[in-house]
């Protein structure tokens, strides 16, 4: 299932920066957890979207290896080992196989966008209870076509799934019946060509949740507001 998590975590980024206003072409991105099997594809995708895109993660000689394949495509490439790289991002998509919290209020700056794709979240409660000047999204959770019942409570509205069980029920729709991502790897090819799948049989993004929570549009122009209201007061050295 994560060839179809790297697409719509993706495509989450892009439609949270078009609804806080923040231009793609001129924004820093950060990656962080841009060594794993999704975060290196998404930081691939991206590369040709940023200005300036950061890769973070713990072995410096894995990300040197990322930093090749994204480099070429259009933005400033950076890498650290660290947290501390994130605090003046625009964009953060993260995606850890941590064990706890590793993004706290003091990481984000006014106005910034994080895309939560990990589970357990990296983004700490803590976010939520005290910034709420900036947008955090989960990632990777979709709109099911058609009535469905999985017999289970993900803790979702009715009819939205996670897209790594998307990408499987999309291919048996497809009649491709395979093993699709089996690997440690994700082409961008292999994305797009699920991505492609998926949205012939009626999958698409869904609305945007924080939390556990909706995130409707009134909530999204207060966020913006606030950042706004913010940014002047706000410095770096805070961390």
């Amino acid at each position: 299932g994560d060839s179809y998590t790297v697409v719509i975590a993706v495509e989450a980024v892009r439609e949270a920066a078009r609804q806080m206003g923040i231009t793609m072409r001129a924004a820093k991105v950060a990656v962080v957890g841009a060594t794993g099997t999704i975060g290196k594809t998404c930081a691939q995708m991206l590369a040709g979207d940023c200005a300036e895109l950061l890769l973070v993660g713990r072995r410096e000689e894995a990300l040197q290896a990322v930093r090749e394949r994204c480099e070429g495509k259009g933005a400033e490439v950076h890498t650290r080992t660290d947290m501390n790289g994130i605090y003046d991002a625009d964009l953060i998509l993260t995606v850890t196989t941590a064990l706890h919290a590793i993004i706290e209020p003091r990481h984000l700056k006014p106005g910034a966008v994080v895309c939560d794709v990990a589970r357990p979240r990296d983004v700490s409660a803590q976010v939520a209870a005290l910034r709420d000047d900036v947008l955090v999204i989960e990632g990777g959770m979709v709109d099911v076509p058609g009535p469905v019942d999985f017999h289970f409570d993900f803790g979702f509205p009715p009819g939205k799934a996670y897209a790594c069980m998307a990408e499987t029920m999309a291919l048996a729709l497809e009649g491709r019946y395979e093993d699709y991502t089996v690997t440690k790897e994700v082409s961008i090819e292999q994305a797009l060509e699920i991505g492609d799948i998926c949205a012939r049989h009626g999958f698409r993004l869904s609305g945007f949740r924080s939390f556990g929570h909706e995130v409707p549009a009134e909530s999204i122009h207060a966020v913006r507001e606030r950042a706004s209201r913010n940014r002047p007061a706000w410095s770096p050295t805070l961390l």
